[in-house]
C-alpha cells in the first residue's frame, strides 16, 4: 500500500446496509471495494449491483482475508456478527470499521477494545449521527457557549417505521439484537455522551412491548429485506401484518441517565409514533437549545433570555442541506474512516463512546427487565480508554 494507491477495502456483509460500501468505492480517487463476503446468493447479487459485476465476491471473511489483498475491512453484518467478524479482522491486523452497535453485550465490546490494543490494529465504529448537520450544528452551539454549561439532555426519539424496520426480521429478537436501545438507541446514546462531554454511570428505565406483541400474523422473513415488505400506508401500527415468529424485544423505552460530568439525561425511544423524527432538547445554566425537525431545512431553537416563550426563540438556526444518506452524514463517515485506516489519528467518531453506547444500551434495557432497578454502567479501564482517545497511536 503506498500514499497514493487505492485502499483496497473488504466488505462483509451486504444486506440493508450494504448501500454504505458505495462510498468507500472511489476508483482513482483513494479507494475502491476490491472483495465482498456474504453466505447469500442475495447478498452477493447485490453487491455486484451496488459496486460492479467485476467485485469479487465469497462466503465468509475467512476467505476474504485469503492471502491479504485488503488494506481495510467494513463489517455491515447484523448486529450478533460484528464481534465475532472485528475479533477475525482486528487479530488478521487489518484495520476494521464496524457499524454500529459495535457489539450486542458490553463483555464483546470490550473485548473488541482488548483486542485493537493488543494488536494495535486501528478499529472505527460507524456512529454516522456525529457527521449529520442537525448534531454538528448542535454541538457548535455548544461548544460556542450559547447556552452555557451542559446540565441536562432529553432525547425523544418517534420511530413511525418501527413495525417495518424493526419487528419483521432479525431486529425483533434479543438473541440477534439484545434491544433496541442498542440498535436503534446507540445512535442517541452516543450523541447525548457528545453533547454532553460526559458518560453514563448509572441507568434506570421502563418500557415494554405493548403493541406488536399482540399481533398474531407472523412470517419468516428471511427470504427477502425491509423494501421488500415497506409499507408507509399501514397506519394504526395494529394493522402490521407478517411480523417475525418472534418478537421480545421492547417497542417502547424510556430511560434515565446519571452522566460522570454530573449532567441529567433522559431519552424515549417509541416505535409506534405516526411522526418519525429525533428531538433533543440540551439545557444550560445560560439557556437552552432544541431542534424542531432532524433534516436540512428544519430548524435548531435557542431560548436564552426569561422574555422568550413558545415558539418565539430568541435565535433560530436552520439545518444546513447535504448530499448523501442520513442527512449526507453517510459519505462523510467512510470518508472519516478511509482516512483513519490509511493515517491513523484521532477521529470525531469516537471508538470508546461506542463502547459506552453499547453499555448504556444494555444496561438501560436489563433495568427495563428488572422493573426499573438502577444499574451501574462500567467504565473502561483508564489505560484502554487513553489510548483509543489519543487515536490509537
Amino acid at each position: 500500500m503506498t500514499e497514493k494507491a487505492d485502499l483496497r477495502v473488504g466488505v462483509v456483509g451486504f444486506g440493508a446496509r450494504g448501500g454504505l460500501a458505495r462510498h468507500a468505492h472511489k476508483p482513482g480517487e483513494g479507494a475502491a471495494v476490491t472483495i465482498v463476503a456474504d453466505p447469500t446468493e442475495r447478498g452477493k447479487r447485490r453487491a455486484r449491483e451496488v459496486i460492479g459485476e467485476d467485485v469479487r465476491t465469497v462466503d465468509s471473511v475467512e476467505e476474504l482475508l485469503e492471502g491479504c489483498d485488503v488494506d481495510a475491512v467494513m463489517i455491515l453484518a447484523p448486529d450478533d456478527m460484528h464481534a465475532s467478524i472485528a475479533r477475525t479482522t482486528l487479530a488478521a491486523g487489518i484495520p476494521t470499521f464496524t457499524e454500529k452497535p459495535m457489539a450486542i453485550s458490553v463483555e464483546d465490546a470490550d473485548a473488541m477494545l482488548s483486542l485493537a490494543f493488543e494488536k494495535r490494529t486501528r478499529l472505527y465504529v460507524g456512529h454516522n449521527m456525529r457527521h449529520m448537520p442537525v448534531i454538528r450544528q448542535m454541538k457548535s452551539m455548544i461548544d460556542a457557549g450559547k447556552i452555557g454549561r451542559v446540565r441536562a439532555i432529553w432525547c425523544r426519539h418517534f420511530v413511525g417505521s418501527g413495525g417495518d424496520f424493526y419487528f419483521k426480521d432479525w431486529h425483533a429478537e434479543r438473541e440477534r439484537a439484545f434491544s433496541l436501545l442498542l440498535q436503534k438507541g446507540a445512535h442517541d446514546i452516543d450523541v447525548i455522551h457528545w453533547l454532553a462531554g460526559g458518560y453514563t454511570r448509572r441507568v434506570s428505565g421502563i418500557g415494554g412491548l405493548e403493541v406488536y406483541g399482540d399481533i398474531p400474523d407472523r412470517r419468516d422473513n428471511s427470504d427477502r429485506l425491509m423494501w421488500d415488505w415497506f409499507d408507509a400506508d399501514v397506519f394504526p401500527p395494529s394493522k402490521q401484518r407478517e411480523l417475525n415468529p418472534v418478537i421480545d424485544v421492547e417497542d417502547i423505552s424510556m430511560v434515565q441517565m446519571t452522566l460522570d460530568n454530573g449532567v441529567y439525561a433522559s431519552y424515549q425511544q417509541c416505535h409506534f409514533t405516526p411522526d418519525y423524527w429525533r428531538n433533543y432538547t440540551v439545557i444550560g445554566d445560560e439557556g437552552r437549545i432544541e431542534n424542531m425537525g432532524d433534516s436540512a431545512g428544519d430548524q435548531i431553537y435557542l431560548w436564552n433570555s426569561r422574555r422568550s416563550g413558545a415558539g418565539r426563540p430568541d435565535e433560530v438556526e436552520v439545518i444546513r442541506r447535504a448530499d448523501g444518506g442520513h442527512g449526507g452524514a453517510d459519505p462523510r463517515l467512510v470518508k472519516e474512516f478511509l482516512e483513519f485506516a490509511r493515517n491513523g489519528g484521532r477521529t470525531d467518531v469516537s471508538v470508546i463512546a461506542a463502547r459506552e453506547a453499547v453499555a448504556t444500551g444494555v444496561y438501560g434495557a436489563l433495568s427495563i427487565r428488572a422493573n426499573g432497578r438502577m444499574m451501574e454502567v462500567p467504565p473502561v479501564p483508564a489505560g484502554l480508554r487513553a489510548y483509543f482517545d489519543s487515536g490509537q497511536a
